[in-house]
């Protein structure tokens, strides 16, 4: 993706560029312990992705946000959207995380398992795949068009195709069960919404990691605008050693630097090619930086090969960097008063949304009156209310429950037998609760309404007017 350069006339004829075209970046293939951690990530998270609509609970998918019938099954869970409080918690818990890890360590998150960074990696492998390394996609793209060249850009995009259109597949069977949708895709018969949602899906994975790569992580991230104010001079960042390895300067194996008045940095030039988003690491901390660490194993290989010391660029701080601080000084200041406390609301959030979880109740009840009718004369000259209740049963089992009702003298509740209500179901009861007439004054009056399981333990209860006329 480039941007056009629009010339500028001045006064004496000279074009001056507004903007600078963007150059291609194409990144060189490295091997080391970054690199198989990025790749570790890449299986791990598809592995999560792809295969979790695929797993079974009991009869049904194990994750599905069912937003037709408004459930969520999420492992032995069933959410109603009363239970959107645990959404909240889960996006704060989120959020903090993002918050720690960015104090701890910077951008690990960009670097190893944002979708942006995931999914450009599979892309980028299956270009190397099919185009060659870093040299040969560099001299394929400058050459003029051929049928070999029209061939390999083809079957790239085909490849980059399918696995965008599987992406956005995989992404609905997260909203509609995925073998429906399977069995619907191969009859032809899927909805509207969910083929627009399959291609728009799959459209965005396949311009975003295809095409815009870096850009993404550049220039539409919010998130590398305002890392840096969870930076401090104590987070591990990675970062190039200027007091070892300037001046930097080209040479062979073999001499001392020292002798040579040179540092170890031999100016090859690999760390930039290994870079995704294409910076120099040696010119300083940039927000660019993904904190991929690949840098890290490229120079590491190549001081490796000139019998230098390891760790040229390496994870460090600020401070230790500057100090000199050894391994156990430096993961000693991680542990700082900031870390601790973002560690600290982490573990508080995290042991609350827990123990909500445990004790939460395995249905729900919403109350509402009937408002055709506030207040009537029954049989037997019983004033009356008529309520209804929704009874949802969040169990992967059919419950019955038990109402019953208090805070007026002489109060009854029809019906008073169980109600039955199926497994992951709701269901909507009327029931009428009932005093002797001119047994209570004319108002307004307090009454609960008790809902027990049969059988069991669970018990939930509910506010209600009941209204009295004059």
């Amino acid at each position: 993706m480039t941007r056009k350069i629009i010339p500028i006339v001045s006064a004496g004829s000279e074009e001056v560029g507004l903007y600078e075209a963007t150059k291609k970046i194409y990144p060189r293939t490295v091997r080391g312990m970054f690199a198989r951690w990025r790749w570790a990530m890449v299986f791990l998270t598809q592995l999560v992705f792809y295969g979790l609509p695929w797993v079974e609970w009991g009869e049904r998918q194990m994750v599905l946000f069912d937003l037709a019938a408004r459930r969520f099954y999420i492992f032995g869970l069933v959410l109603y959207p009363q239970d959107l409080i645990y959404l909240s918690g889960l996006l704060v818990i989120s959020a903090l995380s993002l918050f720690l890890f960015t104090a701890v360590a910077g951008r690990l998150w960009c670097g190893y398992a944002c979708p942006q960074t995931v999914y450009t990696e599979i892309f980028m492998w299956v270009e190397h795949k099919i185009e060659g390394n870093r040299t040969a996609r560099m001299r394929l793209d400058a050459e003029p068009m051929s049928l070999e060249k029209l061939v390999k850009k083809w079957f790239k995009h085909i490849v980059w195709i399918g696995i965008a259109l599987w992406t956005g597949f995989t992404f609905v069977g997260y909203f509609t069960p995925v073998r429906e949708l399977g069995m619907a895709f191969l009859q032809t018969q899927m909805g509207s919404w969910e083929v627009f949602w399959v291609f728009f899906y799959g459209f965005a994975t396949y311009g975003n990691a295809g095409f815009m790569r870096e850009q993404v992580c550049k220039y539409m991230c919010p998130y590398a605008r305002f890392q840096s104010a969870m930076f401090d001079r104590d987070t591990l960042i990675v970062t190039y050693d200027p007091q070892r390895g300037e001046p930097r300067a080209p040479r062979r194996k073999g001499p001392d630097p020292r002798t040579l008045a040179l540092g170890d940095c031999i100016d090859c030039g690999l760390c930039v090619q290994v870079c995704p988003t294409g910076i120099d690491i040696r010119q300083g901390l940039q927000y660019e930086c993904i904190g991929c660490g690949l840098c890290v194993d490229a120079c590491d290989t190549v001081m490796q090969k000139m019998a230098y010391p390891p760790r040229l660029i390496r994870y460090d701080t600020q401070n230790g960097m500057e100090a000199g601080w050894s391994r156990r000084e430096l993961l000693r200041r991680v542990l700082r008063p900031r870390v601790l406390l973002y560690t600290t609301i982490l573990a508080l959030l995290v042991t609350g949304l827990l123990a909500s979880l445990i004790v939460r109740t395995p249905f729900k009840v919403d109350v509402v009156r009937d408002r055709a009718s506030l207040a009537r004369i029954a049989e037997g000259g019983r004033l009356e209310n008529v309520y209804r209740l929704q009874i949802m049963n969040a169990t992967e089992k059919p419950q019955q429950y038990r109402i019953v009702a208090d805070g007026l003298e002489g109060l009854s509740v029809s019906p008073d037998e169980p109600v039955t209500v199926d497994a992951a179901q709701s269901r909507w009861v009327a029931v009428r609760l009932q005093v002797p007439y001119g047994a209570v004054p004319a108002g307004s009056h307090t009454v609960h309404f008790g809902i027990r399981e049969e059988g069991g333990g669970a018990q939930v209860s509910e506010k209600a007017a009941f209204l009295v006329p004059r």
